[in-house]
């Protein structure tokens, strides 16, 4: 077992700060959707007839402008708030994609997992590295080059306890401020022009195994943030700052008394397995909720209104050490923003003996049979929720070989478990599948308003799985399992699908040789981008999955694309390149390719890895004739 699966060389750069000023118009000031709507409409698609403009005002009005996705700028990890990953943006189409080339690209100077998204405001592309954490703004006006470095020097102790790479998920925009989470646990507000520190907040302690990887959103005037180390016996929280002074506004702990973890008269969850008293400690043995994990590592959404955001696994790997259903991880909670109190939740996955965390994205879309949350959960199903009451309405595989239990019981909400693939201490439980990183990890699907489909990253893996005794150590793996994985049936190890979630099935599929890894961007073109291990970055038709434009990046891709309006009024697409994370952690981790259970059991299924991609930390900018002449070592030209 190890405390940390990576431990990367020192950073190769030293940065500093450089102000500025912006050409186009000022990140500061607040983007309202009619804003970014009016810019996106007349640089990409010439000036609207009246008629339309009206629509798409009258949309605005009826509070769901958000289904038209992001425009010139992208702000949130995901584009908008309700996590669609889709951008309004049109100019690249089926009809011209295949013309796209690299305008430039900037290394960071760290060879490590690369996920996220970079950000861009006006004439700023804001990049954060993974540890140190490093905030670089790009100036898009001299492509390639930087504006000014924020290094905000987190605890180095925090590189040994990561899980699972040192990364980041990348950062939010919002009032002028450039707002992240360095791995020790620190949330920091950056002034958006000048790269200077405006507050920083610390919300753990490294020496227990707590880190933050995730990437914040902004709801209303409330920074919304959560931990990681659910490995090492953290007990997981999320949590709410202010946005102008960093100060904890509210922090609901995923397990515990009611009161910790804000449940109270306005609790409603839908089902009779996720009601009753205090379930966060009497669904545990003694107090082993303290060290219970249900970290809140992934992905949050909201629809202004109501936050969404799901719970990691449940601390110790070993299911019998824990009997019960170990609540609240694996759940998928709804909670009030200005408050914290939980409205519903939905445990995924009662009594996790598989690793399947829970913080997956839940993807706020109205589908034909309602308002929805929908989510591709690690154990392999595919949920889509009445988001308001947290009912089921559908729940399908949406990965093929799953086999840990044969349907999700619409009446109940309960998994109906196949017992021949329960884990048990001391037995090898052989062929599980989806194998611990789930049918999906963190790599975030993406939706299209205009499709109604979901584009989702998937893995076609299975495993072994024995549980181990194992003592708690502060600060040290708390695991207690030996797990190797292996390629799922077919052979292939990924897939990239498209899903109908109001009916639960699968539309197309690509087939993929390694696990993808990368994030999904749909886009009112009608364009779909993605890319894999092995270092392609693809754009499909959204429509029949035909694969319209690929290119091989020089290292595998572990990013999640974005696109934006450059100064000059054309569409770009972005996305980094870096193998890590789990999937990845072979290569900048260089483990010895012949041991199956290195890397919690990665290496097994991807010990060939090293041979398709080597290491690697960039951001790659295109656009339909990109000159192909901007690239920038670590730095840049300050």
């Amino acid at each position: 077992m190890l405390a940390t699966l990576l431990l990367l060389r020192p950073p190769l750069f030293h940065g500093q700060l450089h102000p500025a000023w912006p050409s186009r118009p000022n990140p500061t000031a607040a983007h309202r959707p009619s804003d970014v709507l009016r810019r996106t409409y007349r640089t990409s698609q010439g000036q609207l007839p009246f008629a339309v403009l009206s629509a798409t005002m009258f949309l605005i009005a009826s509070n769901i402008a958000w289904a038209q996705g992001a425009g010139a700028d992208w702000t949130t990890p995901a584009g908008t708030l309700e996590g669609t990953r889709f951008s309004s943006l049109k100019q690249i189409n089926p009809t011209n994609v295949a013309q796209l080339k690299e305008e430039f690209s900037f290394k960071t100077g760290i060879e490590a997992g690369h996920e996220g998204a970079p950000l861009v405001v006006g004439d700023l592309m804001y990049v954060v590295s993974p540890f140190p954490n490093k905030l670089f703004a790009l100036d898009l006006t001299r492509p390639g080059h930087t504006r000014w470095v924020f290094e905000p020097k987190p605890d180095l102790f925090s590189k040994d306890k990561a899980c699972c790479d040192i990364v980041s998920r990348g950062a939010v925009y919002a009032n002028g401020k450039v707002i992240f989470n360095a791995l020790d646990n620190t949330t920091l507000a950056v002034d958006a022009l000048s790269g200077r520190e405006l507050w920083r907040t610390n919300l753990g302690d490294v020496r227990i195994g707590q880190t933050m990887t995730m990437a914040p959103v902004v709801v209303g005037s409330n920074v919304i943030v959560g931990n990681s180390g659910a490995e090492l016996g953290v007990r997981g929280f999320i949590a709410a700052l202010d946005l102008n002074t960093g100060k904890e506004k509210w922090r609901a702990w995923s397990t515990g008394p009611d009161t910790d973890v804000k449940i109270g008269a306005n609790f409603k969850p839908f089902y009779p397995k996720d009601q009753g008293a205090n379930l966060g400690t009497s669904t545990w043995p003694g107090n082993l909720w303290i060290h219970g994990g249900g970290t809140v590592w992934g992905w949050i959404s909201s629809d202004g209104t109501t936050l969404f955001h799901g719970t990691a696994n449940p601390g110790v790997w070993n299911a019998d050490m824990r009997p019960g259903d170990n609540k609240w991880s694996t759940t998928q909670f709804a909670r009030n923003p200005d408050t914290g109190d939980a409205l519903w939740a939905y445990q995924m996955t009662p009594h996790d003996a598989w690793d399947y965390d829970g913080v997956n994205e839940g993807i706020l879309a109205d589908l034909t049979i309602g308002k929805t949350l929908v989510r591709f959960d690690r154990n392999g199903f595919a949920y889509t929720f009445d988001r308001s009451t947290g009912k089921v309405l559908v729940a399908k595989k949406y990965v093929e070989a799953t086999n840990w239990a044969s349907s999700i019981d619409l009446t109940t909400g309960l998994p109906i478990e196949n017992p021949a693939k329960r884990t048990h201490e001391g037995i090898v439980t052989t062929d599980i599948c989806p194998a611990a990183p789930g049918g999906k990890d963190e790599q975030p699907a993406a939706f299209s308003p205009l499709t109604q489909l979901f584009y989702v990253p998937t893995n076609n893996l299975c495993m072994d799985y024995e549980g181990l005794k194992v003592n708690y150590i502060q600060g040290t793996p708390f695991v207690g399992a030996s797990v190797t994985m292996k390629a799922g049936p077919g052979g292939n190890r990924g897939e990239f699908i498209a899903w109908d979630a109001a009916t639960g099935t699968k539309k197309w599929g690509i087939k993929e040789r390694f696990p993808v890894w990368s994030g999904a961007l749909a886009t009112a073109g009608n364009v779909v981008f993605y890319g894999t291990l092995d270092r392609w970055f693809k754009a499909v038709d959204a429509v029949t999955g035909n694969v319209l434009f690929q290119v091989q990046l020089e290292s595998g891709i572990v990013g999640h694309p974005m696109t934006f309006l450059g100064p000059d009024g054309m569409q770009r697409v972005a996305v980094y390149s870096g193998p890590g994370g789990w999937a990845g952690a072979i290569v900048p981790g260089r483990f010895a390719v012949d041991d199956p259970y290195a890397a919690l059991g990665a290496v097994g299924a991807l010990s060939d890895l090293p041979r398709f991609t080597p290491p690697g930390g960039a951001v790659h900018v295109f656009r339909i004739g990109g000159s192909g002449d901007g690239r920038s070592g670590p730095g840049g030209d300050q």
